[in-house]
Parts: C-alpha cells; structure tokens; sequence
C-alpha cells in the first residue's frame, strides 16, 4: 500500500514500524495512560446503568477533554466507548437488563445461566469475548482500515436495505420453538417503529397528536421496559419475590473452567471478525452485529438446542461482536471520516475540537497520533479485562441478593435511566408500557427479542426500501452484487434452522 507523506512516496511496509513507534511515544507517557484507566472505569459504570448507551458515555465525557491534549483525549474517549459496549452485558447477565443496547442478546443465555446458579460462568465467558473482540478489531482496525473502508463506503440503499432483511432473518433463531410467534412479535415491533416522523415525507405519523410521540418512540426506554420491568413483572406473578432462598443456589466459589473458555476460541474470533465488519459499516452497528454473531453461532453450533437455554456459546457470540465494532466502527471515521456509529460522531467532534481532521491525511500528517490510539486500544481491553475479573465477585453479591430488595432496585434503576434520556417523565411511561407489553407476551410464551429487533431494524429497512425504489426499481436488489449476496445469505439464515432440523431427523 503507497501512501504520500510531506510530499513523496513512501511504502507503508516500511513506515509501519516508525508508525508505531510514534505511537508508542504518544500514548506512553502519564496522562495518556491515566485517562486510558480512568475511561475504562467510567466506561463500565456507563455501560451498567440501563438508559447509558456508550455514546451517551462518550458525549458526557466530551467536555472533559477540552483541557487535555489530543491523544489523552481521544484515549479516555475510546476507552469509555471500549469499556461501556463490555459493562451493558453485566446488568444483561446479572438481572436481565441490557445496560446498553448491544446487551440485548446477551440476555438470551446469560440471565438463563444467572437463573441456574451459574452467573460466574457467563460473565467469564462475557469478559473474554469482550477483550478477544475488542483486540480482533484493534488488530483489523490496524491491518485493514483503508480497504475496509473502501467497501463500506461502497453500500448504497439497496445493500442497507438487505442488510436490514438479513437482520430479520434472524427472527427464526431468537424465536424458540414457535417461529410464527417470533415472526408476530417482530410485526409489532415493525409497526411501533411506524410511529414518529416519516423517513422521507416532513409529517409525523401515529402519532395520535401526543407531541412527545411526534419523534417516535424513544428506543432506550421501551428496550429497559421490554426486559427489565416486564422480568419483574412476570416474577412477581410467579410469586418469586417471596422466595428468598432461590439466592442460596448462586455459589460465590465457582470458577469456570479454563478449558470451556479454550472451547468458545472459534465462536469469538469468527464473532469478532463479524462484529468488526458490520461496525465498519457506517449507521449499522454494534448491535445488529450482535444479533448477526449470535445467529452465526447457533447456526455452526453442535449444540443449537442449547441456544436460549443457557448456552456458553450464546453469550460468547454477541459479546464478541459487540466490543469487535469498536475498531471497526473507528474504520470508517479514521480513514474517510465518516462516523460508523453515534459513539463515533462524538469522537469526530473531539477531533474537530482538537483541530484534526479524519482522512487519509491524518494518517500522513498525525501517524504517532493514530497509532497512539490504536495503542491505547490494545492496552485497554487487557486493563478492561483485569478490572472485570476483580468486579466479577461484585456482580454475583449483587445477583444473591433477596429478590425483595433486588427487585425495588431495578425498578428504580430503569426510572432513573428512562427519565434522564430527555429529562422526561413521558419516557419513564413508555417504560411501563412496554413493561407491561413485554409482560403479556411473556404470559403468551411470545419471545420479546424480536420485537427489539423490529424496533431496531425497522427505520432502516423502510428508509432504504423507498429510497432505493425512488432511483430505481425492485429489480435492482438482484443486479447489484452486494445485495444480491446480503439477500441470498437472509434466505440461507431464514431456511437453515428447519432444514437442520429435517436432517438430524432423517440422520436418527
């Protein structure tokens, strides 16, 4: 790869380790190294407090940064990003509240190991694919920006559309033994999502004249509803609340087994380089990325029985896509300037603050700044992963705790973070009201995965399905190479659960 610096040609091979060692420099010196530890330790805290998405955590921490010099800067920036993407699967795991929204398939199987006493083996599982994800996507970041970026910045409306339909897909998986009840809850998660503005018309729509509706549905507060209150919801009817000795089950001594961590090696790297991927792609993702890894497992699993039922695997899959994103989202915004993420168009605000600017030139003119944060990455997962284990301990004292006092603490816990979204106690009523419809369709045996999922994907695949028929037509999904591809795997990831299935039955 040639690339120009102060006027000339130079090979990239041979400057790389200059590069690095530059960057070296940078990032080795106090300040630096202390926000890279004070932004992890924030990072987790966001990503435990339902309501805290990382971007939120990045932007908090923005007007922090106008005193700091630019590589401490956008050190503490990642590493809050880095960390809080790792901190929503503790609440995930631990009580069955995504902290943050690329949490919300680690539900699926770690409250399940939560539930058989097992909240150690997940949130092990959980911390290693979030340190093997994050340093595959430091390591892709590093290798692969510049062609990584070429082929995002290659998708139009019709590859985003087949990315939104293959995220649907998916459906198959999350919905347990009854695919038509997954398939009806993601119907109404689609039309939720119909609420608010239209995606190319100036009107706003359903919104039966609430004003606070006028933008749609705040997503934040219906996600803690969905899982949190309706969980507490569905137990308190189950008369959980009275049973404090189901606490004792949880053994505060477990350890997991190094070899089943040895075990998940192949879900996390091929999660990871799914979850780098995706990030890449600028407005998808850590959390369809998530959903996309978690269907990947359950696919290429021995075992996909045991998906939703507490399976290593489960967690595995979506927390090593998730914290996999990071670099890639960082791709787009490094090498093109373009923000992959909400958490990246914070961090290009921190970079026009300091007088940079994203590009091809910053790699030529800042190369020790670069791959100062490239650094910052590498040493920031391994630090993430000391502070879990330490935490880990925490986190089980916390799950043991009488459900009698548990449970007023995620009540007041998704309040707070529903309210704090806008400042808004519309929001805090949206939160019950999902509550309530997740509660519902729990009672109905209706998954609620899927309709996050809806909610999640429904925008997208609308916005890119009128706005591709507007320049074309139909037609044009099939002659443009990749959302033929894109597509063609939907259909594969639809079909493929029944026709294992079938096969293991014509195999017995």
């Amino acid at each position: 790869m040639i690339c120009r610096k102060d006027g000339g040609l130079y090979n990239r091979s041979m400057g790389a380790l200059n590069d690095f060692w530059l960057g070296l420099q940078e990032f080795g010196q106090f300040l630096p190294i202390l926000m890279m530890i004070t932004g992890v330790v924030i990072g987790i805290m966001v990503g435990v407090l339902p309501g805290l998405s990382p971007s939120i955590g990045v932007a908090l921490m923005l007007p922090v940064t106008f005193g700091l010099d630019a590589i401490s800067a956008l050190v503490l920036l990642v590493s809050v990003y880095l960390a809080s993407n790792y901190g929503g699967s503790i609440t995930a795991i631990a009580i069955n509240t995504p902290g943050t929204p690329g949490a919300v398939a680690t539900t699926f199987d770690g409250y399940e190991l939560t539930k058989k006493g097992k909240p150690l083996y997940a949130l092990m599982t959980s911390l290693t694919a979030s340190t093997v994800g994050g340093l595959v996507g430091t390591i892709i970041l590093i290798l692969f920006s510049v062609p990584l970026a070429k082929i995002a910045l290659s998708f139009e409306s019709y590859e985003y559309f087949a990315l939104g339909v293959f995220g649907l897909t998916i459906i198959s998986s999350l919905a347990g033994k009854s695919p038509l009840k997954g398939f009806i809850a993601s119907g109404i998660g689609l039309l939720l999502v119909t609420i608010g503005f239209d995606t190319q018309l100036p009107f706003s729509r359903f919104s039966m004249g609430i004003p606070q509706l006028a933008e749609g549905v705040e997503f934040i507060p219906a996600l803690i509803g969905l899982f949190a209150l309706a969980e507490i919801f569905y137990r308190i009817e189950k008369g959980d609340h009275i049973q404090p000795k189901e606490a004792a089950r949880v053994d505060l001594s477990q350890t997991i087994p190094v070899k089943q961590l040895v075990k998940l090696k192949n879900v996390m790297l091929r999660s990871s380089v799914i979850g780098t991927l995706v990030g890449c792609i600028p407005g998808a993702g850590g959390t369809i990325a998530t959903f996309i890894a978690y269907d990947s497992a359950k696919n290429a699993s021995k075992h996909p029985g045991e998906f939703g039922k507490g399976s290593l695997e489960g967690v595995a899959a979506p927390e090593a896509a998730n914290n996999g994103s990071v670099g890639g989202a960082l791709v787009p915004l490094l090498t093109l300037g373009i923000p992959g993420s909400a958490s990246t168009a914070v961090l290009l605000g921190a970079l026009m603050i300091h007088k940079l600017n994203p590009g091809p030139e910053l790699f030529s003119k800042e190369p020790g700044l670069v791959y100062g944060v490239f650094i910052s990455l590498f040493f920031a997962n391994i630090f993430m992963f000391f502070v879990g284990l330490l935490g880990n301990k925490l986190w089980i004292k916390i799950i043991a705790a009488p459900k009698s006092l548990l449970y007023p603490l995620i009540l007041a816990l998704s309040f707070i973070g529903s309210y704090f979204i806008q400042n808004s106690v519309f929001d805090v009523g949206v939160c019950i009201a999902f509550g309530i419809m997740g509660w519902l369709l729990k009672r109905g045996d209706f998954p609620t995965a899927p309709v996050v999922l809806g909610l999640i994907l429904g925008k997208m695949i609308e916005e890119n399905l009128r706005l591709s028929l507007v320049k074309g037509d139909w037609t044009d999904f099939f002659t443009r190479p990749g959302s033929l591809i894109i597509i063609a795997l939907a259909v594969v990831s639809l079909f493929l659960p029944y026709l294992k299935k079938k096969l293991i039955k014509i195999a017995k």
